[in-house]
């Protein structure tokens, strides 16, 4: 292999070809890191200007700061579930439970079909997604009565 100048932090060669290990070299090893971007570019912007859709790798979202949903199949008791549009459903159900702009909302649907509606008082503010997975779970819990 070939040699490489050793330069200090004004861009003099070191003395020796060896890095100062005292002095500002040292500084520029040990103490704070350097840019986090290293220069590197996507698409012509610095990284810290360009968005990567799906890195947050969240199931069932529009990504971090979109709509975030989870779905469970259930068959609801006697009298079925209560909707906004259509009324009362009943026989086997999708749940949905939805987070969008700082709200939860739940959502039926009959099982395979292509209709969604809304659970009537199913719709609450939630600060953010942390607690949808508990929201959902409480909401099965609640109209998940296969037994009757």
């Amino acid at each position: 292999m070939g040699e490489q100048a050793v330069t200090g932090a004004d861009g003099s060669p070191a003395p020796e070809g060896a890095p100062d290990a005292g002095g500002e070299d040292a500084a520029a090893t040990t103490g704070s890191p350097g840019p986090t971007t290293a220069g590197m570019t996507a698409d012509g912007a610095a990284a810290g200007e360009v968005e990567v859709p799906s890195a947050g790798m969240i199931a069932d979202a529009g990504g971090a700061t979109g709509p975030q949903s989870h779905t469970t199949d259930i068959v609801p008791g006697p009298g079925g579930v209560m909707t906004d549009e259509v009324g009362v459903v009943t026989g086997e159900l999708t749940l949905r439970t939805e987070f969008a702009d700082g709200q939860v909302t739940l959502h039926v649907q009959y099982k395979d079909a292509d209709e969604w509606y809304v659970v009537t008082g199913g719709k609450a503010p939630l600060p953010d997604a942390t607690g949808l997975d508990a929201v959902h779970s409480i909401a099965v819990g609640l109209l998940n009565r296969p037994e009757g």
